[in-house]
């Protein structure tokens, strides 16, 4: 992953809330344990617990150790607009992860930025980046120097809406993994093994190959992303990863998606050929 190794200098001290925190304070919108993902020097975290709120901060410069808990709300302040875009993608697709199912999170996002890429940061001297950022959440404020997004999983939002994608044809809601703004993975209802987990495009495609570059990068980027969640949660001893484009390969569902299927050792008796098998006779080419 490309990286900015210089975001964390555009964390400023503070001796008050930022803005975005004192406007959710006003709307009353922390809910129960609430993280605050990229804190910097962790400002906001202390004056908001004085408030009486129960938050802890995370920041992968300042603050370290990564939350091995799910929050209630998530908020996430100035953030994306200093990082690369995989990088920008990560953080989406870890707030999404780290949400309770029905919580909520807050991105608030510059809207005063002047000059996009990297520039010498004027105290450090030290080349940091930055950008405008648009994203495909609700918009709760915008003023001329800052947006409020709210934020709620993608398998919640459209549980039951068919037509948005047919994987939401009952009204039972898929356990999410991980979402992006143009991406998301579920756990595969029918599994071929444990964890067979199933990455798709938000956009409504049915052939992997009509998907924008982005898209498809998108979706492959969030392919790493649950392999190492899989890695981590079941320890298979291999993967297979494949796509059915269209009905005579196989495809069911007329929505794009990649499986990501673990592998363990001893679960066929001839893995050899693995993707092969989708033509069982040529399956085995020593044959």
């Amino acid at each position: 992953m490309q990286h900015n190794q210089y975001s964390h200098l555009t964390a400023k001290e503070r001796s008050s809330l930022s803005f975005p925190a004192k406007y959710l304070l006003r709307q009353k919108r922390y809910t129960g344990r609430v993280l605050d993902m990229g804190c910097g020097f962790g400002k906001d975290v202390e004056l908001l617990a004085q408030q009486g709120i129960d938050i802890v901060g995370y920041d992968t410069y300042y603050f370290p150790d990564y939350p091995n808990e799910t929050f209630d709300t998530i908020i996430c302040f100035y953030v994306l607009n200093v990082l690369l875009p995989e990088e920008q993608a990560n953080v989406l697709m870890n707030v999404s992860a780290l949400l309770k199912p029905n919580g909520k999170a807050y991105f608030a996002v510059r809207r005063d930025v002047q000059f996009e890429g990297y520039r010498l940061h004027k105290l450090h001297k030290k080349l940091t980046y930055q950008c405008t950022i648009k994203l495909p959440y609700t918009s709760i404020l915008l003023n001329e120097s800052c947006e409020i997004y709210e934020y709620q999983q993608y398998t919640i939002l459209q549980s039951g809406n068919a037509q948005v994608s047919p994987f939401f044809n009952d009204t039972v809601p898929r356990e999410l993994l991980f979402e992006s703004a143009t991406a998301f993975s579920f756990y595969d209802k029918f599994p071929v093994s444990q964890g067979h987990t199933l990455v798709v495009p938000k956009r409504l495609v049915a052939n992997y190959f009509d998907l924008t570059v982005k898209e498809q990068t998108a979706c492959w980027i969030m392919v790493n992303k649950v392999k190492n969640e899989l890695q981590r949660r079941f320890n298979p001893d291999g993967f297979n990863i494949g796509i059915n484009i269209n009905k005579d390969a196989g495809q069911s569902v007329d929505h794009c998606h990649i499986h990501i299927i673990p592998r363990y050792a001893g679960d066929v008796e001839r893995p050899r050929g693995g993707i092969r098998g989708v033509i069982p006779s040529k399956q085995d080419y020593e044959r």
